[in-house]
């Protein structure tokens, strides 16, 4: 009895493993509001990391986060390095990679804590008569840790929650 519960638990182990191995290599995370709100009002309330703490739902995890912005003031190679003093924001880097204005913002981002990822940023903005579509996605390459951690917890709803608040914060502003 022993030897076959043993061979079944190895079997749904196995099986598994498999199942976590053919998950995607790559996630992607988006979210869309329409703001009634010119792009390049907008654009530049993203393209300013110093405008960040007014919608960006993650500036609000640790107010004593320590900030550091460096390079260029706004634009492609504006940075953005953060470390939390609490465990919520944890420790990372954003650069602007790509700016086209006032449609496109790309962001590499790095996270160093609390686990160590890698992705990209975009923002897509798309006038539309008297309103603009605002895009924030998020796309990277999905390790096997993070297929695994996928099995206990849903990307997808987790950060689309944050992407969501921060359009919501983004329109309140833009549309002032």
């Amino acid at each position: 009895m022993v030897k076959e519960t043993i061979i079944i638990a190895a079997v749904l182990f196995a099986a598994l493993l498999l199942y976590v191995a053919a998950k995607p290599d790559i996630f992607r995370v988006c979210r869309t509001a329409s703001i009634k709100a010119a792009p390049d009002r907008i654009f530049a309330l993203i393209s300013d990391f110093h405008n960040w703490d007014a919608w960006s739902p993650y500036e609000k995890m640790d107010p004593e986060m320590k900030r550091n912005l460096s390079g260029k003031s706004r634009g492609k190679g504006a940075v953005y390095e953060w470390e939390s003093t609490g465990s919520k924001a944890g420790i990372g880097r954003m650069e602007i990679i790509e700016s086209s204005p006032p449609s496109k913002i790309a962001i590499e981002l790095d996270l160093v804590k609390p686990i160590e990822s890698h992705c990209i940023l975009e923002f897509i903005l798309e006038s539309k008569d008297a309103e603009t579509d605002v895009t924030w996605a998020m796309h990277g390459t999905n390790p096997y840790i993070g297929k695994i951690m996928e099995i206990f917890y849903d990307r997808d709803s987790m950060i689309g929650r944050d992407f969501e608040e921060g359009l919501a914060n983004l329109k309140a502003i833009a549309e002032r």
